[in-house]
């Protein structure tokens, strides 16, 4: 079940819907598959295949559920009411990181979505939640687990 609001993009929205899809097909067709031919080497009572088939059949399971749940629970942003005033969710933002001068990108994006490697941070992360709400020219400290940087906003756009 869960227990806190689920919050995507549009995009988002579809690659979860997506992958539900696929695990409810093929994925589920190819898991009774290794059920049913498990089966055919007799005793299943001491059948490791069986056993692993089994196994991957109830995570499988799990997964499809959970990713239901999240779909169910969905807050989906609207990309017309992003507003491009102040750092959210559904926005890009450019910040520069005081100290070292580095200029950083990064998407905002709910929890679900988060990915720094492709630069999308989670509205919950320490430097997501330190930023929404700020606007250009604003410096935002950020405890880190380095310790504390700041950052200045320079720029939002929609993501």
């Amino acid at each position: 079940m869960v227990d806190r609001e689920i919050i995507l993009t549009p995009e988002g929205f579809q690659r979860l819907k997506e992958e539900v899809e696929y695990l409810s097909s093929v994925k589920r067709d190819e898991v009774a598959e290794r059920i049913r031919a498990a089966r055919d080497f007799g005793d299943i009572s001491e059948n490791s295949e069986y056993d692993d088939a089994k196994n991957e059949q109830a995570m499988l399971e799990a997964r499809i559920y959970s990713l239901e749940e999240r779909l169910r629970s969905a807050i989906i942003i609207d990309s017309d009411a992003i507003s491009t005033d102040t750092v959210g969710v559904g926005t890009k933002v450019t910040l520069q990181e005081m100290k070292s001068g580095d200029v950083l990108q990064y998407s905002i994006v709910g929890s679900a979505e988060a990915d720094p490697s492709a630069h999308k941070l989670s509205n919950e992360s320490p430097v997501g939640s330190a930023i929404i709400g700020h606007k250009p020219g604003d410096k935002v400290k950020v405890n880190v687990p380095q310790g504390s940087k700041t950052y200045k906003v320079l720029a939002i756009e929609k993501a």
